[in-house]
């Protein structure tokens, strides 16, 4: 992927919306134009709940924004036949990267009516992501909840040997724990990039760290964000640290912006290029919008 950060690219995670019309999230990344970002990665389905197409959202990404987007692809939504047929399609529209996931477990209560695929594994979509000639990335998830750091580098190995090109860890809060990582996938060969999702309120930090998998947040960050008087900005502080640890440690990084609160990007990610009051205020009043 091109870059405008010279050779730490950043991207932006971005989740589709529950709805037929992307007119409010294309408007709020547009006014994104002028922070130093080199792409944006789009969920599918994120936490197995229905949202627009990723393949599409791809497409008017790289129509409206102009930059580069990443198809999330799972193997839980779909069976081989569907996958391939996804595959050519996106390629065929332009979209040359694509992240390779297994994707977020169907809730209990949805199960009735919901039914997971997953008849090729994520080695096999990923062989099926370089047939295609895609770009192809996978997930780096430590299982911190489980104690499965040294199986999540065994099967990070075997995506390398199935064909992956590049890594996204999933979110990481202190640096300790991202040298760790760095330390630990150096031997695999190739560009692993660091996940980070600011965190809100303590509420928020609570939930990521005892309610989602494959994110911990270490309890003096817990603390940090339950005694600051302004949980918003102490979490944009914490992403700007991780950023600072993924510039020392890691090939690029992944900004995933809780909530659709896009507004925290010009706090976290300083251009290269002057970006003005008037442009900056803009852009926070379109994302604004996505709230309103």
């Amino acid at each position: 992927m091109h870059t405008q950060t010279g050779s730490f690219p950043i991207t932006v995670e971005v989740v589709p919306p529950a709805g037929p019309d992307a007119g409010p999230i294309l408007s709020a990344l547009e006014s994104l134009a002028g922070l130093p970002i080199d792409g944006f990665s789009v969920a599918t389905n994120p936490v197995a709940k229905p949202r627009m197409s990723a393949v599409a959202l791809c497409a008017l990404i790289q129509q409206r924004a102009g930059k580069p987007a990443i198809l999330h692809c799972t193997t839980r939504d779909h069976n081989r036949l569907s996958s391939q047929g996804l595959l050519w399609g996106a390629r065929a529209l332009g979209i040359e990267t694509t992240l390779i996931t297994t994707g977020d477990f169907v809730a209990l209560g949805d199960r009735a009516h919901t039914t997971t695929v997953r008849d090729v594994d994520v080695f096999d979509l990923v062989r099926m992501a370089r047939e295609a000639q895609f770009h192809t990335g996978v997930i780096l998830d430590p299982h911190p909840e489980s104690d499965g750091f040294e199986q999540a580098i065994r099967r990070l190995e075997r995506k390398v040997d199935a064909g992956a090109q590049f890594a996204v860890t999933q979110p990481v809060y202190d640096e300790p724990s991202a040298r760790s990582l760095a330390e630990a996938t150096r031997h695999v060969g190739i560009p692993v990039v660091l996940g980070i999702l600011p965190l809100r309120t303590a509420r928020h930090a609570e939930f990521l760290h005892r309610r989602v998998a494959g994110i911990a947040v270490p309890q003096h960050v817990r603390e940090r964000i339950a005694r600051a008087s302004d949980p918003v900005a102490e979490g944009i502080a914490n992403a700007q640290e991780m950023l600072a640890a993924a510039r020392q440690l890691f090939a690029g990084a992944c900004l995933m912006p809780p909530f659709d609160h896009y507004e925290i990007l010009f706090d976290i990610v300083h251009s290269t290029q002057h970006v003005t009051h008037n442009t900056q205020h803009a852009a926070r009043k379109s994302i604004h919008s996505l709230h309103e």
